[in-house]
């Protein structure tokens, strides 16, 4: 076994890739390509997006990290079944992780987290206006729709961990390396979803190197 995975620590979606890796308990390499600024050409060659994460597995490279979650779960099912037990499960997981993807990360990630840590480390203001709409008006009927969707259950799909839950997860880790944290009084079980999360081996090992790269980030030159 021979995997290597291509990004940088603090996208979410390279940190999704990182912990369905981790609950699979598969080993692999990280080897850092940004997302932004010039990318080797080799890079360009293996995603033409320029985007992360990109995967090899051997001889075999897959870019898109839910492209690449659903190759190994197809590869490995005897290790953690991270997309559901049916196609019902398998369905709802998808669908809540495009909504963490692609409605979340907008907000959370490159609204907030770009503002209030990727600008900053670059020299420029952040747009706190653009913040505070995000956190009072466009992030909240999202975080309403989730709270109904997960209910008092300990997980989105069955009662069991699923990439649902890590898509979700991820965001939250932005927003709170962004200096936001989901407010628990009013949605109760997505916080306590996500400091269930958190508090698993497979995100405890990531986060003290997330939390060099903000330290470097925040550091003058």
């Amino acid at each position: 076994m021979s995997l290597t995975v291509f990004g940088a620590p603090l996208s979410p979606f390279v940190r999704k890739l990182r912990l369905c890796l981790a609950e699979k308990r598969l080993d692999y390499q990280l080897e850092i390509v940004l997302p932004f600024g010039r990318q080797p050409d080799w890079y360009c060659e293996l995603n033409p997006l320029g985007r992360i994460p990109a995967l090899r597995d051997g001889d075999f490279d897959l870019a898109d990290s839910s492209v690449i979650c659903q190759y190994l779960e197809d590869k490995y099912p005897d290790r953690s079944l991270l997309l559901g037990q049916n196609s019902e499960q398998r369905a709802r997981v998808r669908w809540l992780e495009k909504y963490a993807d692609y409605e979340l990360a907008p907000l959370s990630t490159f609204t907030v987290f770009r503002n209030r840590v990727l600008k900053p480390s670059m020299g420029q203001p952040s747009d706190e206006a653009t913040v505070q709409s995000a956190l009072s008006e466009k992030l909240p009927p999202h975080f309403d729709y989730l709270e109904q969707c997960l209910g008092d259950a300990e997980y989105f799909v069955g009662d069991s961990l699923s990439l649902a839950d890590l898509a979700f997860a991820c965001q939250m880790v932005n927003m709170e390396h962004g200096g936001e944290q989901l407010d628990a009084k009013r949605w109760p079980n997505l916080a306590a979803l996500y400091m269930r999360i958190k508090a698993r081996p497979s995100l405890q090992a990531i986060l003290p190197g997330e939390q060099k790269v903000l330290a470097k980030m925040s550091t003058p030159a």
